[in-house]
């Protein structure tokens, strides 16, 4: 089997998961380099993960390790324009949430997909747990009946510090607040879970900290097979919690953990006057226990590099996602419902997630 050539370009916190899933695939990525605009910090960086190269300048380090794939973990900012030059160095892209800025950059990375025959994918390690393969295949099986209503709450916190480094809680650089930057991940989860939206509702708002950006935001929603759920992103809440439920016809499941999971952090709950036992049965049948990680998402990379098939958290997928994410702020800025598929070009929230009505806000 094929060793892909992968480089790094960003070495802050986040550097060191990308680090850890290369290892995951046991020999079939190979860490090569790493770049980061702070020379010692990159240095340091490549002598404790063993890296052999160590650049400064992005451009540089693909021209010259002409990697096979491309781990973005640069501020979001810089993610559309790191992956379309990445793609057009002759590389596969895994980058870090959000993927981009607006739905006008997202069709820009997609433009460049089709004249490279290249893909990236968004990181989104949430659907790649073996559990939640269990759980989905569960519910698309329909063995829980009908899926009716469902909660997603992401309740984090985030003080004066985090804020405080010079690309947060601004549009042009972190591209959002907990709707683009924390909540991401468990909205895009539970549309893996329950499939196509229709409509928002939403507020955002800016209640707390002294930045452009939101730092709440709430949404109703309905998705195509008639199911209703509630969202709230936050990082106002000291007491932090990711929470994602699901009401069906004969069982409730309960996924509650922080920044990952394994299959002990999600509940089933059967209905009154189910066949407990066997629904019991069915839900025990977990596979061996993958978690939440990057690695887990990698690994399913690589397959989509070897077989040259898009992958799951590109493509349509991808683009379906912050779909969502841009109806909930026009929703928000406008008071209006969205429907899905109704910001086309030319509508100001297909260039900007803030359509103009949230970049004066501070």
């Amino acid at each position: 089997m094929k060793t892909y050539r992968a480089v790094l370009v960003g070495t802050g916190g986040i550097g060191e998961a990308h680090v850890r899933a290369v290892e995951f695939t046991r020999g079939r990525v190979q860490l090569v380099a790493a770049c980061d605009i702070d020379a010692a910090r990159a240095r340091a960086f490549c002598e404790r993960f063993g890296i052999p190269g160590a650049h400064t300048d992005y451009a540089t380090m693909l021209r010259e390790e002409k990697p096979d794939l491309v781990l973005i973990a640069a501020p979001p900012g810089l993610h559309a324009a790191m992956s379309i030059a990445a793609m057009e160095a002759g590389a596969w892209v895994l980058c870090e949430k959000p993927l981009c800025a607006s739905l006008a950059e997202f069709d820009r990375i997609a433009a460049a997909e089709k004249q490279t025959g290249r893909h990236t994918a968004c990181v989104f390690q949430m659907r790649f747990a073996t559990s939640n393969v269990h759980v989905r295949d569960l519910l698309q099986s329909g063995r829980f009946g009908r899926p009716l209503v469902a909660v997603c709450n992401t309740l984090w916190y985030r003080d004066v510090a985090y804020y405080a480094v010079p690309w947060r809680g601004k549009w042009t650089t972190e591209l959002g607040g907990p709707t683009m930057s924390q909540g991401i991940h468990s909205m895009d989860h539970l549309l893996n879970l329950l499939g196509e939206w229709t409509e928002v509702k939403a507020v955002a708002e800016t209640l707390h900290h002294k930045i452009e950006v939101e730092d709440v935001s709430m949404a109703l929603v309905k998705f195509a097979n008639g199911a209703r759920a509630s969202i709230i992103n936050s990082t106002l809440c000291p007491r932090q919690e990711t929470y994602v439920r699901l009401d069906c016809e004969q069982a409730t499941i309960e996924l509650t953990h922080l920044y990952a999971y394994t299959k002990d952090n999600w509940k089933m709950t059967p209905a009154e006057g189910t066949d407990a036992a066997a629904l019991k049965s069915a839900w025990d049948a977990f596979p061996a226990d993958v978690g939440s990680t990057h690695g887990a998402q990698l690994v399913t990379l690589v397959k989509n590099m070897d077989d040259n098939t898009t992958p799951l958290t590109g493509g349509e997928e991808a683009r379906r996602t912050l779909e969502f994410l841009a109806a909930i702020y026009k929703s928000a800025y406008t008071d209006t419902t969205v429907r899905r598929g109704s910001i086309q070009p030319g509508d100001p929230f297909y260039d900007a997630m803030h359509g103009g009505h949230g970049k004066s806000r501070s």
